[in-house]
């Protein structure tokens, strides 16, 4: 990952689950956090959008707003979103392009085959549209937890 804390975000603009769209633009002047995700509605995935909904009243309340990102197309996201009534929005990057410039679009390796795919990451994104703070690789248990810790300290 070459971006650090500090630096500029990346821009990005993607469609999202509720038929909304996201973008940096949109969202200046407005902390938000920004994590990415491998695959919609797998076991993992599904804890950690689970527990970000869960922070969202305590995120809310600080004004700090909630962006998944996967490379999964619209229509699973949507199902995944609807299945879990999640409230925040589920970005589409089905290019990779936003992962690409945001360094978590990796190689990865299973059962000896190398394949590239999403590397669960977060980015806590400032007012000003700088990196905040960034958590590479993420475990998600306590995860949601200690974004949101780190959230009410930039509020």
């Amino acid at each position: 990952m070459s971006l650090k804390e500090g630096d500029t975000a990346p821009d990005f603009a993607m469609p999202a689950s509720g038929g909304r769209s996201v973008s940096l633009a949109a969202l200046r002047g407005r902390p938000f956090v920004l994590y990415f995700y491998p695959k919609a509605d797998t076991p993992g995935c599904t804890r950690e959008a689970c527990a970000f909904q869960e922070s969202l009243p305590q995120l809310g309340r600080i004004g700090i707003e909630v962006i998944g990102v996967s490379k999964d197309k619209i229509k699973p996201i949507e199902k995944f979103a609807e299945k879990y009534a999640l409230k925040f929005p589920l970005a589409s990057d089905a290019d990779t392009q936003v992962a690409e410039a945001y360094g978590v679009w990796v190689e990865k390796s299973m059962y000896g085959r190398k394949y590239m795919g999403m590397e669960r990451s977060t980015f806590l994104i400032d007012k000003d549209g700088r990196i905040a703070r960034i958590w590479p690789k993420v475990k998600v248990e306590g995860h949601a937890q200690e974004v949101m810790a780190a959230a009410q300290a930039l509020g």
